[in-house]
């Protein structure tokens, strides 16, 4: 994984996500999903050229059941944006570089 990408758990996530000072990118996957592995490495490619915008963190699913929960994630990957605490767009699913980056215009 990227080392500008966190992994956060269900009792960080308050701190890492709902308090960040910039927008964050949670990107919810699990490792035996495909198209998880598929998405990655334009997530990592969006953590690079975000640097400073947009803080872009993960959470395993499998380890951390309830802030998917909390958030309504049914599907994986499902991406969720927030700034200043609050949910401004979610994707599911393995969607294009391109869907992602318009979505991101919306908050940096």
């Amino acid at each position: 994984m990227a080392e500008n990408i966190a992994q956060v758990s269900d009792d960080s996530f308050d701190s890492d996500v709902l308090k960040s000072p910039v927008p964050v990118l949670i990107d919810f996957w699990a490792p035996w999903c495909g198209p998880c592995r598929a998405i990655a490495p334009i997530v990592e490619e969006l953590a690079g050229e975000y640097t400073g915008k947009l803080k872009i963190v993960k959470m395993n699913v499998d380890d951390n059941p309830r802030t998917p929960a909390r958030y309504g994630v049914r599907g994986i990957p499902n991406l969720i944006l927030f700034k200043n605490g609050e949910v401004q767009q979610q994707i599911v699913g393995a969607v294009p570089k391109a869907h992602l980056v318009k979505a991101i215009a919306t908050v940096v």
